[in-house]
């Protein structure tokens, strides 16, 4: 089972950027796909961003297009969720999850086999 660490959410005011990282655990780090979700107060976990397993494909929301971008560095078993120009409705918790091998769709919470415990982004206006 592969476990998920994400770091670097924190209090920002909009319009500034913040980098999250997510640390995974084992040695087949390279052969999934990984994605970022948030989820806000009251809402639905949402789909944030994706990457493919060599970094080639990169998945975005709509509402986050233009401001954020992921990467990966499958040497440290890292992804990155740099988000830049940042509104008061980015803020959430933002979790980093594993897509199953077997799934076809990267913005579907249910395709995704383990996440992370999540880290609060709070943007004030």
């Amino acid at each position: 089972q592969v476990q998920l660490v994400e770091s670097g959410g924190g209090l920002v005011q909009a319009g500034g950027s913040l980098r999250l990282s997510c640390a995974a655990s084992g040695r087949t780090f390279s052969n999934y796909a990984m994605g970022w979700f948030r989820q806000a107060p009251g809402k639905e976990r949402e789909f944030v961003i994706a990457i493919s397993r060599s970094g080639g494909n990169i998945y975005y929301a709509d509402s986050v297009k233009g401001r954020f971008t992921i990467s990966r560095v499958n040497a440290k078993n890292t992804v990155y969720l740099q988000m830049n120009s940042l509104k008061p409705e980015d803020t959430a918790v933002y979790y980093c999850a594993k897509r199953s091998p077997y799934g076809r769709s990267y913005s579907v919470p249910e395709e995704y086999e383990s996440w992370g415990q999540g880290t609060q982004v709070t943007v004030s206006s």
